[in-house]
């Protein structure tokens, strides 16, 4: 565990308790690929190395075990699992692979995950949503627009949009993927917004609440699938660019190992 060190402070807003910090780091570690072979600290060595009773350790271990992420057996001991086995609807799991491991193919499948599921969503809020649902969906869109004037953090307004429709189904299983989609969704925007260079479509999200206001089932349905069809061109293009990039590179170091020849 030498390589301890290196891993990355937890990023939230509130603060972590002990758990959840020794949770943060080991869940960062296993997704950066530093147990690869399978191989994992006992629970001694893991109090030895972050300072912290057994208890806490012990519960750090079951909740990656129940996260998919490690085993822990008494003859085997803690054993690090295989991406196949993690959880991915999991927001912590989801979270460190974008972060620490990201993808396009990660970023692409979510929002194909997106696709099947929001635009749905919307179709169900304009037909259940509450005067304090829309009202909800209408602030989100308002702090999209403080945040164009600079009254508000563009990511933040956009998930709290998204997330306020899901609220808006009425759907006890839409409300619950508010923080998974939360999860994604920061990760998902910083990649299109550096992407186009701006942030997200005013009127495009307005058009979603229009119709969901309208009670217009199929319009709010085909508004939504607009924004995330966009989403799904844009990462392909940053993909292809991406690997554009790569060959360029890859083509200047062959020419300057020619010429030193």
């Amino acid at each position: 565990m030498e390589t301890s060190t290196k891993f990355d402070r937890p990023r939230r807003e509130r603060r972590l308790t002990l758990t959840e910090q020794v949770l943060e780091l080991l869940g960062q570690a296993i997704v950066a690929g530093k147990f690869d072979s399978g191989s994992f600290p006992t629970e001694a060595e893991i109090s030895k190395l972050f300072q912290t009773s057994r208890s806490v350790t012990r519960e750090a271990v079951k909740m990656l075990t129940a996260k998919g992420m490690v085993s822990a057996r008494p003859r085997s001991g803690i054993i690090a699992q295989p991406p196949e086995r993690w959880s991915l609807l999991d927001p912590d799991v989801l979270r460190w692979m974008l972060e620490k491991k990201f993808s396009h193919d990660l970023l692409r499948h979510f929002t194909e995950m997106r696709l099947g599921l929001e635009p749905a969503a919307a179709a169900l809020a304009a037909r259940h949503a509450t005067p304090e649902a829309l009202q909800a969906i209408e602030q989100g869109l308002q702090r999209m627009v403080d945040a164009g004037h600079g009254n508000d953090d563009h990511l933040e307004a956009d998930v709290a949009f998204h997330v306020a429709v899901l609220n808006a189904t009425g759907n006890p299983f839409y409300a619950q993927l508010d923080e998974l989609i939360t999860t994604a969704l920061k990760i998902s925007i910083r990649v299109t917004n550096r992407i186009k260079g701006h942030t997200a479509s005013i009127p495009a999200h307005r058009r979603v609440f229009d119709a969901i206001k309208a009670r217009d089932e199929a319009r709010a349905s085909a508004a939504m699938k607009a924004i995330i069809a966009e989403v799904s061109t844009l990462i392909a293009h940053d993909e292809m660019d991406g690997l554009q990039k790569k060959k360029a590179r890859s083509k200047a170091r062959s020419a300057a190992a020619k010429r030193t020849r």
